[in-house]
């Protein structure tokens, strides 16, 4: 046998009596660290017990298909680059407007805006948990006095003792989530909160808020722009150019129209918000198993670490 074979056959199995004396270690440590995951589990139950459950209330939406659309299309064809100079969009579509509708619904503004008009500043900050017996929500007393109806958080120099709607932001971000599926085009609103009954008023709020912005913003520009209209027509003798504005007018009056006798404007609810009855976290089976887990690898790392740093492995 050559001697570069040689040395592969002996690194092989100095490889094989390392492995061997690995699992012998951790075998002799079995009941060692049998214990130490154990405890790691049973810490993980504990701290998954002390955390308050989070219920998740959804709703599941679809665009609402105007028909003013038809009217649209047919005109952005002919008359789309006289219609932007009337600051009138004619392209845009249903799958466009629910796409501008998800942003908005996400926005800052809007959300900083849904804070303050429902008032739910307190509930979003300061709750910590749910009273299931007599239905009501925890409020942390470090954050927020009930019976004074004022704050009392401690913060630091950048942050007001009311937290500011950027605070609010963020944190309403962290409880709502809003996903569209790219095939059928529906579209789900879910918040979580310790509260099912506000998850689910809240998720009712978002729905009639959103379709109400939504449609507010859509007939200020039309009015705009019927308003910018008439006076082109004022201003011009052309008999085409005034037909092509009465017929501007006219699918930006149909705007207003639809807009002001549908409640569900942009979004038309196909299955509402209910409170749920079940918690959607803590996970409590998969935190004790994470626990298990770790304190089992922690527990190996410990035995090979000790082992190797013993005198008798030394010597």
């Amino acid at each position: 046998m050559s001697q570069p074979e040689r040395t592969a056959t002996q690194s092989s199995y100095d490889d094989e009596i390392d492995i061997r004396d690995l699992i012998r270690v951790l075998w002799e440590a079995k009941w060692l660290i049998g214990g130490i995951a154990a405890l790691a589990a049973v810490i993980a139950i504990i701290v998954s017990l002390l955390l308050p459950n989070v219920y998740k209330a959804e709703a599941l939406l679809a665009p609402a298909q105007n028909d003013r659309q038809g009217g649209l299309s047919s005109l952005a064809a002919q008359y789309g680059g006289l219609a932007s100079l009337a600051g009138v969009d004619l392209s845009r579509g249903p799958g466009n407007d629910a796409a501008m509708g998800i942003k908005v619904l996400k926005s800052r503004k809007f959300v900083s805006d849904f804070v303050e008009r429902h008032g739910i500043l307190v509930e979003l900050m300061a709750a910590e948990d749910w009273n299931r017996n007599d239905n009501t929500l925890e409020i942390d007393a470090g954050l927020y006095d009930v019976k004074a109806g004022t704050w009392v958080r401690d913060v630091g120099p950048r942050r007001t003792v009311v937290p500011s709607m950027q605070e609010a932001y963020k944190e309403f971000n962290k409880l709502l989530s809003v996903n569209e599926d790219s095939k059928t085009g529906f579209i789900t609103i879910a918040v979580e909160h310790y509260s099912p009954h506000i998850a689910k008023q809240w998720v009712d709020w978002l729905v009639q808020d959103i379709n109400s912005t939504m449609m507010t913003r859509d007939v200020e520009e039309a009015e705009h722009a019927i308003a910018y209209l008439q006076e082109q027509i004022g201003a011009t003798s052309i008999a085409g150019l005034q037909s092509v504005f009465f017929r501007l007018i006219e699918e930006q009056t149909k705007t207003v129209m639809l807009a002001r006798v549908s409640p569900e404007y942009m979004f038309r609810t196909i299955d509402p918000a209910v409170a749920p009855e079940e918690k959607s976290a803590p996970k409590r089976a998969q935190i004790a198993l994470l626990g298990l887990i770790l304190g089992g690898v922690l527990s190996c790392v410990f035995v090979l670490v000790r082992n190797s740093l013993s005198p008798t492995k030394a010597g």
